[in-house]
């Protein structure tokens, strides 16, 4: 009879910093992806870049550890090296942006270094088994824990991670851990690693712990760097880093660090979105709002006395909290979001959209400009058949487009893609659009395009009283582009190819990179 060999304390730990380490390696991967996709846009391009190139450092790690004579103190030096790097690399990568406004280098270069590091760390973990006499754990056993510590990072990343610490936070509390693993192990293994280890080791810890502790400062030093005012508010949700800042009496909202509204000169981009749709449609009783969580295309709505209900649809319940507890930014908005028309559902706007079965006679479209493919389907054609199904026979749709000028082939492919939406009340037939455009001091030229199942014929909208920025003059003026503004030939944009991610940003890249 064979007797099992029994599972030694060093052995067990061993395989219980496979599964650590292997979190730890994760999360730095995906805070890398989070913060490129934040920094510099288009989140499905990032996160594959940043998953190729740690996953070659990674495989570049491995065949590197075959260099390291000592197993034992290599795997510790490598996670003090994790622990300094993927600690340090939140604050590197912000603080790189903030000052100099790029990202690239800095991103791609951490990223390579430590995948290195994590690359070297199964390897040298089975060298280490195999150096104590643990030959009966097999490779599997080591791949095993490494694979559900990868598990247990890609869940707990969005659900717990994100939620309750910030990005810089969330680095330096997995650099501390891997720096807890590199103490811990050299003391389990101290008859076989010298006294020198302590000495890096506890200046590293105590350095990142430090760091830790004042984490909230580290943030508030580089919002004041990437922000011209005081930040008043910074909060990462789930969904999007939230930033609102103060000069005197002036508010801005930031996500993901682009402005959304600036309170000087919002009043010319939500009337300008909201009033010519809502001033030549027949009826404006039902209205529905995709977007919008700051209640401000809400309060514009509202000033039409016609209005019975307002369904307000944005996909991060804190926006929408603090656009309706908040008393500086309720002022903003006029407490539209508590007016009992208003309700508020904290959802995605495709699934609402695909579940809704109500008819509206207005719908406005105030989403984020489509610089992912997550946000591009909210511009695409099948989402737009949608929108159609959900409209009356004499109802309106508008969407913000973005800038004809800045992002010119962008703004006329959501033109596009609307004029060839079907048109639910004539079978064989598209949308009729109308595409116009205001200057908003902090956007520049800025453009709206409107859809309707009826011919649109021109006339002017009936506004309502004491606008503060459009006039039935203005209007007319809206609907005129220049010859470097005007109409090109695009493709219509769609979930199988969505064409419009890279148009916007060559269009913004060209302007401002």
């Amino acid at each position: 009879m064979t007797t099992r060999p029994s599972v030694t304390p060093k052995v067990a730990w061993l395989l219980a910093a496979t599964f650590v380490v292997a979190v730890a390696g994760l999360i730095y991967e995906l805070i890398a992806a989070t913060i490129s996709a934040y920094l510099i846009g288009d989140s499905v391009r990032q996160f594959s870049f940043v998953i190729g190139v740690f996953l070659t450092a990674m495989g570049l790690g491995a065949y590197l550890s075959r260099f390291v004579g000592d197993a034992l103190g290599g795997f510790v030096r490598a996670q003090i090296a994790l622990g300094v790097f993927g600690g340090a690399s939140g604050p590197i990568l912000f603080f790189a942006y903030a000052w100099t406004g790029h990202v690239g280098v800095p991103l791609y270069s951490l990223l390579i270094l430590i995948g290195v590091l994590s690359g070297m760390e199964i390897p040298l973990i089975t060298r280490v088994l195999k150096e104590i006499g643990a030959a009966q754990f097999r490779f599997e056993n080591v791949l095993t824990a490494d694979y559900v510590g990868a598990l247990a990072a890609s869940l707990a990343f969005p659900l717990l991670i994100i939620p309750n610490l910030s990005l810089i936070a969330a680095s330096l509390a997995f650099g501390t851990l891997n720096l807890l693993v590199a103490g811990f192990s050299i003391w389990l293994f101290r008859d076989r690693l010298g006294r020198g280890f302590w000495l890096p080791w506890g200046v590293f810890l105590s350095a990142t712990l430090a760091a830790f502790v004042m984490s909230d400062r580290l943030v508030s030093t580089i919002d004041a760097q990437l922000f011209e005012d005081e930040v008043i508010l910074s909060e990462q949700t789930p969904y999007q880093a939230i930033t609102i800042t103060r000069f005197d009496d002036r508010i801005r909202l930031f996500l993901d660090q682009s402005i959304q509204f600036d309170s000087l000169d919002e009043h010319r981009y939500h009337e300008a979105l909201v009033h010519p749709a809502m001033g030549l449609a027949p009826r404006v009783a039902n209205v529905l709002i995709l977007g919008g969580g700051d209640g401000m295309a809400a309060r514009e709505v509202l000033r039409h006395e016609d209005v019975e209900t307002v369904t307000l649809v944005d996909l991060d319940p804190r926006v929408t909290e603090l656009f309706t507890t908040n008393p500086v930014l309720t002022t903003l908005n006029d407490s539209a979001l508590t007016d009992p028309r208003v309700t508020i559902q904290n959802e995605d706007a495709w699934a609402f959209i695909a579940e809704d079965d109500a008819l509206y006679d207005i719908i406005i479209a105030d989403l984020p400009d489509p610089k992912t493919i997550a946000l591009s389907k909210l511009y695409s054609i099948e989402f737009y058949a949608m929108l159609a199904e959900r409209l009356t026979a004499q109802g309106l749709i508008v969407t913000q487009a973005g800038s004809p000028t800045f992002a010119r082939q962008a703004f006329w492919t959501i033109d596009a893609t609307l004029a060839a939406t079907r048109n639910p009340s004539a079978p064989g037939e598209a949308l009729a659009t109308l595409p116009y455009h205001v200057y908003v001091p902090s956007f520049g030229d800025w453009g709206f395009v409107m859809a309707s199942q009826a011919a649109m014929t021109p006339r002017t909208p009936a506004l309502p009283q004491d606008l503060r920025f459009l006039t039935p003059e203005l209007w007319q003026a809206a609907q005129i582009f220049s010859a470097d503004t005007g109409p090109l030939e695009v493709e219509v944009n769609s979930i199988q190819g969505h064409p419009l991610v890279p148009l916007y940003h060559a269009g913004w890249n060209y302007w401002f990179r």
